[in-house]
């Protein structure tokens, strides 16, 4: 039997890149839809600083939103590979349709709940009187998008799986161009400001999911979105839910260190601090995506030559987005700890902002080549299934180290906002290493034991 889109053959350096850079195109597109809106909303003429820090107190809640896209679509997809590469692609669509189910459910659940407590939730998040308009704005329109959001994110994952890497680059290619053309009509020519932003995104996101179903029940697709898929299964929404813990676990945790450090910056530097952080963060969203979209790309593969059995190609899929993270990220770490106001002034060029922002910027970016290590070992562990490792290497830096250092530094240690952002180096140095040892020292050797019993 000939198998469409077989990563057990050819080179796997080529299977992984055909993969990956569509993915990275992808994912740097779809960065746009919430980077762009930061850097429309740091050129409007008034209180352009006040809202953007709005929208980095927004940023959590968006973070939350994606953690249950992940939870649903990173934990379906890698066992749709796993069953594709075994040949069962009945069971690979049940998994898809029952991911589909969760996601929707979860997005109308998430809405309601949203709107009920955005108020409190805001101010908890770091917002001030100051910045609260336009954080309710902005996420008052964004939260009624929210279904959109979690199909066009969630159910993406399984066209990449499939091996349809330009298909899924596609999808955020059509809504981000949307966004980039809706943005200045709705913020300025419109004059709605952060709403304008809010309203461009979501309308966006659902021209992407539009796209993803469509492609989903076409005769294109090897594995296809029908009625009888969507019947949830107890053990199947269980495996799902368990692989995608990973994937939810790093967004939530993030989302948690986001509100603790927006609040514990709001106490020790005010409103600047905690938009120096939303631009600071912006910046890690854009950096990241090379290496975001190489693992997003190694994994169906390393997941397809996993089930196939293929032990030997798995170690060489490791070797090779080891190397190119790892290059990648110390490459952009010059730059950074370099040109530190090149990166900042594309948000936000205010005197004050460069002032504070600069040297936080290289304290915070000190150890960015490390966190490669942390990509590497999280995507190994995710494309083969390992949930439990994922998971607890997810936790490990956000929630162990990274938790108590930003509550301990600033205030024990006497270190202040600086702290904060201190925070953030540390935790990628422990977290990096320890991840991606731990994998070399259990992964490898399982495949290696496994690869010995097939002979």
């Amino acid at each position: 039997m000939i198998v469409k889109n077989d990563f057990s053959k050819g080179s796997v350096v080529k299977n992984i890149m055909n993969m990956a850079i569509p993915m990275i195109l992808a994912q740097l597109v779809n960065v746009l839809y919430s980077v762009v809106d930061r850097i429309y909303i740091g050129k409007i003429p008034e209180n352009s600083f006040q809202a953007l820090t709005g929208i980095g107190v927004c940023l959590p809640i968006i973070s939350m939103v994606t953690a249950f896209a992940n939870l649903f679509g990173m934990g379906g997809a890698p066992l749709c590979s796993i069953e594709r590469g075994r040949g069962n692609n009945e069971e690979a669509e049940n998994i898809m349709g029952n991911s589909f189910i969760m996601l929707v459910t979860s997005g109308v659940l998430l809405t309601i709940l949203g709107l009920i407590i955005r108020k409190p939730m805001l101010y908890l998040f770091g917002a001030s009187d100051a910045t609260f308009v336009f954080a309710n704005q902005y996420i008052t329109i964004y939260l009624l998008g929210n279904v959109f959001v979690m199909i066009s994110l969630g159910m993406n994952q399984f066209i990449n799986a499939q091996g349809f890497g330009r298909i899924a680059m596609s999808t955020v290619v059509l809504g981000a161009a949307a966004n980039i053309i809706l943005d200045p009509i709705f913020i300025f020519i419109f004059n709605m400001g952060v709403r304008g932003a809010a309203l461009a995104t979501i309308i966006s996101q659902f021209l992407s999911s539009l796209w993803v179903v469509k492609f989903l029940i076409s005769k294109e697709a090897i594995l296809k979105l029908n009625k009888n898929s969507f019947i949830l299964k107890k053990d199947r929404a269980i495996r799902i839910i368990m692989l995608g813990t990973s994937g939810f676990a790093m967004q939530f945790t993030n989302s948690l260190v986001q509100i603790l450090c927006n609040s514990t910056l709001q106490v020790f530097g005010g409103d600047l601090y905690v938009g120096i952080m939303t631009v600071i963060n912006s910046i890690r969203e854009i950096l990241s995506l090379p290496v975001s979209g190489l693992s997003n790309g190694a994994q169906p593969v390393i997941g397809f030559n996993y089930g196939a059995r293929k032990y030997k190609r798995v170690i060489s899929s490791i070797k090779f987005i080891t190397i190119a993270s790892v290059t990648f990220n110390t490459v952009m770490w010059v730059l950074l700890q370099s040109f530190p106001g090149f990166f900042i002034r594309v948000f936000n060029s205010d005197p004050d902002v460069l002032r504070a922002g600069i040297p936080v910027t290289r304290i915070f970016y000190s150890c960015f080549f490390i966190m490669a290590l942390q990509y590497a070992g999280q995507t190994t562990f995710i494309a083969l299934g390992k949930s439990k490792n994922a998971v607890f290497f997810s936790m490990f830096r956000k929630v162990i180290l990274v938790i108590p250092l930003v509550i301990l530094l600033p205030r024990f240690l006497g270190l202040g906002s600086n702290g904060v952002f201190l925070s953030e180096p540390i935790s990628e140095f422990i977290g990096g290493i320890a991840c991606y040892t731990t994998m070399i020292m259990t992964v490898r050797k399982e495949l290696k034991e496994e690869n010995q019993q097939d002979k």
